[in-house]
């Protein structure tokens, strides 16, 4: 049955069955605009109508766009929930959270061929074996260097007929021009398994084997190869949490809403090891954490475990309704569980922390924003700073920030080419005009906010190259001796709290590039200074 209504005054609970069900909120135009799962559909229904004072100002929005609801009846609140769950996938409503834009956790996986390959995949299938999955996509690659590096497994789309880069520099052995045949292959793959499913001891005692045996045959390439390896292991072990008694996996969830926005973190531990953490910043509505663990869970991995910091559901039924939803469709049982001690809660305030942290990061990026007058939030900072020693190696290096953190896959170094001395201001000249003259060559998204490591001369030096190119992006200095910025136009520099988060922010991102800039032009020294040596060999 459907419940016409003209004003959010014209609604009549009585039309609206006391059982178990999924309601429909449609706009004039009989697009569904919400849908919702209720123990007792009239209850459920009528708070939107009759209590609009406390709803948040996301729902109060919606409830002035219904013009219909539908509701459909069900045995149970678990049904309703499957129910609710099937129809947003089909509907996606525009009040419902939506996830859609995050990526999915992706996997190490091997193909089931004779050579299985390893790769990494966002699904599991039939046809793969996966491990994981891995919520920091760092560490999975990682990890997956490792395995390739220490079993040598080939990562080739398909069989070539010839031997590849990867057999030449020894990380692969090859299967596809028969130097290993598909038993030695297979044990291969057999070890690599065992360390992809937790079996770290097992690779460690192996490779201390096959290097003091290396060792004993004189082959100290070899063993200074495997002790590398090994070195790499335990790094990789220390970055994580491990108890090796826990044989199943957990999630940690945190919630904190912040200015009419739920702010919140993931953290997946798979096996004991707490693999890294996933950010959302999702618009506030009503019933939040219930709402998105029905969003997160309906495209993520489920864990036996989920761990949050408070309860998000009403009485012992609900929450016993949502573990069996959950049980549904993760194929297996699932607890939910709200810790008040012990390691469970030490997890919780790990994951809250990390939301201070972010909010650290959104808070410097706003009072930068406010106090430089910038025409949006600079979530994209690329900083220069020019590096000589007299006349020779003359280079420049740039970090890019993204959301106040460091993404290093945007560095880039750049070697003079039209200046031929030591003239910082010529250099920043070049790098900048470089840099951005290729930016619209390839269309690409430009920062936010330039910071150049150096006072008024080498700041207008870049915002000169931006006028010859016809760009227009904030561009600020900072110079050293007094932490004092520079804005492009303003005589006298101004001067901040160097402790606030903004100060500490900026000097963050100008130390980054000081020390990225600086460890290029000595990798150029010592690139010279080995050739000259070499020429030197080659002369006697």
């Amino acid at each position: 049955m459907m419940m016409q209504i003209k004003s959010v005054t014209d609604f009549d609970s009585s039309l609206v069955p006391t059982n178990p069900g999924v309601y429909l909120f449609k706009d004039q135009d009989d697009v569904i605009i919400y849908c919702g799962k209720a123990k007792n559909l009239r209850n459920r229904v009528s708070n939107y109508f009759s209590d609009r004072g406390n709803l948040t100002l996301k729902t109060q929005h919606l409830v002035t766009k219904i013009r219909k609801v539908d509701w459909i009846v069900v045995r149970s609140e678990v049904e309703a929930l499957l129910l609710e769950n099937k129809l947003i996938k089909q509907h996606a409503p525009k009040y419902n959270i939506n996830l859609k834009d995050a990526k999915t956790f992706a996997y190490i996986a091997f193909t089931k061929d004779s050579f299985p390959r390893i790769l990494s995949s966002r699904k599991t299938s039939s046809k793969l074996e996966s491990f994981g999955p891995y919520t920091d996509g760092t560490k999975r690659r990682e990890i997956q260097k490792l395995v390739v590096n220490i079993f040598k497994l080939r990562t080739c789309h398909s069989m070539p007929n010839r031997a590849c880069l990867n057999y030449h520099i020894g990380i692969c052995t090859a299967p596809c021009i028969g130097k290993v045949n598909s038993q030695q292959y297979r044990q291969q793959v057999d070890n690599a398994r065992t360390f992809l499913k937790g079996g770290t001891q097992q690779t460690v005692d192996m490779l201390t084997q096959q290097m003091q045996q290396a060792s004993d045959e004189r082959k100290y390439e070899r063993a200074l190869e495997l002790r590398n390896q090994l070195y790499s292991i335990r790094m990789l072990s220390s970055k994580q949490i491990v108890d090796n008694e826990r044989d199943y996996d957990q999630d940690v969830l945190a919630f904190k809403k912040v200015d009419g926005k739920m702010l919140v973190v993931h953290m997946g531990i798979r096996r004991g090891v707490l693999l890294g953490k996933k950010d959302f910043d999702v618009e506030n509505q009503d019933n939040f954490e219930q709402e998105f663990l029905k969003a997160f869970y309906s495209s993520n991995p489920i864990p036996r475990e989920i761990i949050l910091e408070r309860e998000c559901w009403s009485d012992q039924d609900e929450k016993d309704a949502i573990e069996a939803f959950l049980a549904k469709l993760r194929g297996g049982a699932v607890g939910i569980t709200v810790p008040i001690r012990g390691e469970k809660k030490a997890l919780i305030e790990l994951a809250n922390k990390n939301i201070e942290v972010n909010m650290d990061h959104d808070s410097a990026l706003t009072d930068l924003k406010n106090e430089l007058n910038l025409p949006s939030l600079p979530l994209v900072i690329e900083s220069f700073d020019i590096s000589n020693l007299g006349n020779e190696h003359i280079v420049s290096g740039m970090v890019r920030f993204v959301d106040g953190k460091p993404d290093k896959s945007g560095y880039r170094k750049f070697r003079m080419r039209s200046v031929k001395s030591a003239d910082d201001f010529a250099s920043m000249r070049e790098v900048i005009y470089r840099r951005y003259k290729r930016l619209l060559e390839e269309k690409a998204r430009m920062p936010d906010l330039i910071l150049i490591d150096g006072g008024a001369e080498q700041l207008h030096c870049a915002v000169t190259s931006l006028n010859s190119l016809g760009i227009k992006i904030p561009a600020i200095g900072l110079a050293k001796k007094l932490e004092e910025i520079y804005i492009p136009g303003e005589r006298m520099p101004r001067r901040f709290d160097n402790n606030s988060k903004m100060m500490l922010l900026v000097r963050r991102i100008r130390d980054a590039t000081h020390n990225f800039s600086v460890a290029y032009n000595r990798k150029r020294r010592q690139m010279k200074m080995r050739d000259e040596f070499a020429r030197g060999l080659s002369a006697r």
